[in-house]
């Protein structure tokens, strides 16, 4: 029988791969090119539209200890983030061009796989569907979702930050340097005196925003993915202690110490383009551009994209999934990726690839995989289907959602410690249940 799966993003994507290497036949819907959403800009497979980093790769880290378990589980898309990865020191960033042709390529010349370019606007009956449309569904398969599952659909807002040339970037005043030294220094830093922060600051918060729409206008901002005029509209010294943070950033020319200092992550390849980390953003481009040339090395930047915003729609997963990511109501109709309501890149992967190997299992009438929730994505899982949750919003990986683990009263404190233990518990109790399956 024949997969339906709604959406190539990273999800989608994912599912699709994992269902064609048990040598079963999919068939993918992906509206992009003829229909774009807004945020996309290709019709590319698995495409990036905010930041090029998937998070930290030290599995002390939640989103490190994630990208392990999906190693463990044979995920195909991380792979293929590996093999287009470029210098984030202790990040996974990828070459989002690179990275996107490769799936793009994956998928298309796979025999298993049919690729569809077209809208598919409601929720086939009667066969097995996977839907990964993404947190930029459109609205007409939004109206069938939210038939089926009865409920309205909650909304927040993701935002994509600016991107700037390499080449136009002042390296007088920007020093190249990771936080506290670690690792080759691979972030280009921008650092502000006080002066120079407040009448950055000024120019923030009175600079105009993009009008929203009037269905947005209700929607709730996603807290890890703020803003950066909302971050700022919290207090002066909101940012220095978020995306502008300076500890731990020194110029070694100088030595100084700095009041802020504003970052730039490689995004491509051949190091010719960066983004600016934490600047997500509504304003609108000629106040963007005022507010990045306001940045002591970026005066004479050349910005290559503007940051945008875009509505996320997503699904009151803990009154309509299971933690193995199909329906209550319909075990052959699974959801994944940021419609489920997870939050970041690597989860929306990670959720593609079991709900690929669920419903891989289901054709096979064998049970589906419920992951323990001691390891990140069991609680993932669980934490988006658990009916207890009266205020859903999205999740991203972190150690608050992963089962407690007892340690003596005097290693409590020692968080790194404690996340070794967390990550080694979950490795090896994600082991031995795929070695009992």
């Amino acid at each position: 029988m024949e997969v339906i799966i709604i959406g190539a993003g990273l999800a989608g994507s994912e599912a699709a791969l994992q269902l064609a290497k048990r040598n079963i036949k999919v068939k993918l819907y992906e509206m992009r090119p003829n229909i774009q959403t807004g945020a996309h800009v290709t019709g590319d497979c698995a495409e990036f539209v905010c930041s090029n980093s998937m998070g930290s790769l030290i599995e002390t880290n939640a989103s490190g200890l994630l990208k392990a378990e999906m190693k463990e589980m044979k995920s195909e898309l991380i792979d293929i983030a590996y093999q287009n990865s470029v210098p984030a020191g202790n990040a996974l960033a990828i070459d989002r061009v690179g990275f996107s042709h490769a799936v793009t390529e994956k998928i298309e010349n796979n025999p298993n796989i049919t690729f569809v370019r077209e809208e598919l606007t409601k929720i086939p009956d009667n066969v097995p569907v996977i839907v990964a449309s993404g947190p930029l569904t459109s609205n007409k398969l939004a109206e069938s979702i939210k038939n089926f599952t009865q409920t309205e659909h909650l909304h927040f807002f993701d935002a994509v930050a600016p991107i700037v040339e390499k080449d136009s970037i002042n390296f007088d005043i920007a020093f190249w340097a990771d936080r506290y030294d670690k690792g080759e220094a691979t972030y280009i830093n921008c650092p502000m005196n006080k002066e120079q922060y407040e009448r950055f600051y000024n120019i923030l918060i009175n600079a105009e925003r993009i009008e929203l729409k009037d269905f947005e206008k209700n929607a709730k901002f996603f807290e890890s993915c703020l803003p950066i005029e909302v971050l700022a509209s919290r207090d002066i010294d909101a940012l220095r202690f978020g995306p502008l943070k300076p500890v731990g950033l020194v110029d070694k020319r100088t030595e100084t110490i700095n009041h802020a200092v504003v970052q730039l992550r490689q995004d491509d390849a051949k190091k010719t383009l960066f983004n600016i980390v934490g600047f997500q953003t509504n304003l609108k481009w000629s106040y963007q551009k005022e507010l990045i040339n306001s940045i002591p090395g970026l005066e004479n930047a050349n910005i290559v994209r503007y940051g945008v915003m875009h509505r996320n729609t997503f699904i009151n997963s803990p009154n309509i999934l299971n933690a193995t990511l199909n329906t209550r109501k319909r075990e052959n109709l699974f959801f994944a990726g940021q419609i489920t309501g997870v939050e970041g890149y690597t989860e929306s992967m990670a959720t593609g690839m079991l709900a690929g190997i669920n419903m891989a299992r289901y054709l096979q009438n064998k049970p589906l995989l419920q992951l323990p929730t001691t390891t990140m994505l069991g609680a993932l899982c669980n934490y988006i289907s658990s009916s207890e949750l009266k205020h859903f919003q999205p999740m991203n990986s972190n150690w608050a959602i992963v089962d407690y683990i007892d340690l003596p009263k005097n290693e409590r404190k020692n968080k790194k410690l404690k996340n070794e233990k967390l990550s080694k518990r979950a490795i090896n109790d994600l082991r031995q249940l795929l070695c009992s399956i």
